[in-house]
């Protein structure tokens, strides 16, 4: 039988935003304890203010092992162990072939691949011990083909498949990882995609509606329920969970 969300502790990376922030609301809201860590300590005190007394925030790049191992002890401080950790801190990177800079595609697999492994590496032993579950996020890019944006397809890609590969590795422990692969939501990746201002995110974002089997963008809750059911669904592992109201399907409606 599936666990209650109520009185886990769960850790939210670039929960001060987006998608993660949406997690964080929604993981609160069941009673979990959460720790949500992300670079701008307004965006995530933010969050924790909005998610309640339950939640705390601690200012953290994961990118920094300092950082990694300063969160991993919070949360076991704040929750009493780790039993769901959520990998939502992401960065996007685009441009043509001919212009990808090398530096700036090594930062992108950093932040959103390299990172998300190493935090779950140091987890581990507290996983181990409430045998948690962990959840990366993949992406729509996996599985349809948007020009400009190899680099963020690539970490991408990389993330899906190490679910699988750390599911295996991972399962005799009886640490469960699976991923969640989103389509259009509205988030602040989006600025960092190239565009300048929340409107003009929302403008191209929305242009996308059609492109959708179901005819509309997400929502940030709407694939934060997804998180919260592989976080407890006990016999699954391994799992790339699509949530993309059909964006993925390769249909577009007039």
């Amino acid at each position: 039988m599936a666990r209650s969300l109520e009185g886990m502790s769960v850790v939210v990376t670039g929960g001060g935003s987006g998608i993660g922030e949406g997690v964080v609301l929604h993981f609160s809201r069941r009673g979990a304890r959460v720790t949500v860590c992300g670079r701008r300590t307004d965006k995530i005190a933010a969050a924790a203010q909005q998610a309640g007394q339950t939640c705390r925030a601690v200012p953290a790049d994961i990118t920094v092992a300092s950082d990694r191992e300063r969160l991993v002890e919070a949360a076991v401080d704040h929750g009493g162990g780790i039993d769901v950790l959520v990998h939502a801190a992401g960065n996007m990177y685009r441009d043509p072939l001919a212009e990808l800079d090398e530096q700036q595609m090594l930062g992108l697999f950093h932040s959103n691949t390299v990172g998300p492994v190493a935090l779950t590496g140091l987890a581990l032993p507290h996983l181990r011990r409430s045998k948690g579950s962990v959840v990366f996020f993949g992406s729509v890019h996996t599985v349809r083909a948007f020009p400009g944006v190899a680099p963020y397809a690539a970490t991408k890609g990389a993330l899906e498949a190490l679910t699988g590969v750390l599911a295996a590795e991972l399962g005799p422990d009886g640490i469960r990882v699976n991923c969640v692969r989103p389509g259009g939501v509205l988030t602040e990746i989006n600025q960092r995609a190239g565009l300048v201002d929340d409107a003009a995110a929302e403008q191209r974002l929305q242009g996308l509606a059609a492109a959708h089997a179901l005819g509309r963008i997400g929502t940030a809750d709407e694939v934060a329920e997804a998180v919260a059911y592989l976080a407890v669904a006990e016999w699954t592992t391994g799992s790339v969970l699509t949530v993309d109201g059909g964006l993925g399907l390769g249909v577009t409606h007039a």
